[in-house]
């Protein structure tokens, strides 16, 4: 057995996407499906074997550019090493029941099982603002903090509205009358090889003008001139209003404006932010048209991966009955005797 076994959830976002990396509220859900690392520690040497890819990663502790590593995967493993330079390496596995670029944060929930396997100290927050910079150091994509820090925080039976700006994690109920249903496109996505940085670039322009997109209203950015910049602003500052509602509404139970705020938001990722697909416009569509389907909208970043509905339990819609879960944690073992959890403290 292992003397170590860190685990860490997936997520799936309700509500509220390419609001993150512009200081905006989001609201993820942590789910069951996770990565697990287990390891023994020692060595001057990360070595890790996974279930799902042929080649193991194989990283020293002095790595020095993550970006640069063979295996792909190996350098999510890396660049967590280059950001918590542990004292001591580690030899294990990996095994995950999360499918990699469906939008269901996979890289995300290796970045924080392998931070926790390397013994990483501290708070769910502090540990997703590591692993959001090893996500930078591994894919240089300039992702916002969401993925990491719903893995790291999750809370049973919850989704958490996240205030990117803050930081601040509010729990909010998922009701038990509702399903939380995930389709998969079948279209892996990498959002390396998407235009991600390029809108990221497009709310930074908006935000040199009018400020903070976050504090910004709809009429300042009706104001902008350019039109691209414009429709980008226009999402995220309209997301925002969205999550917040949404969030309200997930807490009264109120599931048909719930919906109705999720086809806004698949609307406005798809013709103000351009991230959607032919694929994912056609599910969300078909989902609308389901018996039982309160709304559906693209979860993550877009360019490919999943849709994400709002079903109430009797709906005969197909997909993946995801629930929410609690968050990321370790277990030790000193001995062949029970593990001790030792994190979170």
């Amino acid at each position: 057995m292992a003397s170590l076994r860190a685990r860490a959830p997936g997520r799936v976002n309700l509500i509220g996407d390419h609001t993150d990396y512009a200081g905006g509220l989001v609201l993820p859900m942590a789910i069951e499906w996770g990565t697990t690392v287990e390891v023994e520690r020692g060595g001057d040497r990360v070595v890790l074997g996974s279930s799902v890819e042929p080649e193991p990663a194989v990283i020293g502790l002095d790595v020095a550019d993550p970006a640069s590593l063979d295996p792909a995967w190996a350098r999510y493993v890396a660049g967590v090493v280059a950001v918590l330079r542990p004292p001591a390496g580690a030899t294990g596995s990996v095994e995950s029941s999360l499918p990699v670029g469906a939008g269901l944060s996979s890289s995300a929930a290796l970045e924080v099982a392998v931070a926790l396997a390397l013994g990483f100290e501290g708070t769910p927050l502090e540990l997703a603002l590591a692993c959001q910079q090893a996500e930078h150091r591994a894919s240089g994509v300039p992702s916002g903090v969401m993925d990491q820090l719903a893995s790291a925080a999750g809370v049973a039976n919850h989704a958490l509205l996240i205030d990117c700006t803050s930081l601040e994690v509010t729990p909010v109920p998922v009701p038990d009358t509702v399903e939380v249903v995930v389709v998969d496109s079948g279209a892996r996505r990498t959002l390396a090889g998407s235009a991600y940085a390029q809108r990221r670039s497009d709310c930074e322009a908006a935000a040199r003008l009018i400020g903070p997109l976050r504090e910004a209203t709809l009429a300042e950015v009706a104001a902008l001139d350019d039109d691209v910049v414009r429709r980008r602003a226009r999402h995220v500052v309209s997301e925002n209003q969205r999550v917040a509602l949404f969030a309200e509404l997930l807490r009264s139970g109120d599931l048909t404006e719930a919906g109705e705020l999720m086809a806004a938001s698949h609307a406005s990722l798809r013709d103000d932010m351009e991230v959607s697909t032919p694929a994912l416009d056609h599910l969300v569509a078909e989902l609308a048209a389901t018996s039982g389907v309160y709304g559906a909208r693209l979860t993550g970043g877009g360019f490919g991966g999943c849709v994400v509905a709002l079903a109430a339990p009797t709906s005969p819609v197909r997909g993946w009955r995801l629930h929410a879960s609690g968050g990321a944690e370790r277990l030790e073992w000193v001995d062949a005797a029970s593990p001790v959890a030792t994190w979170p403290r």
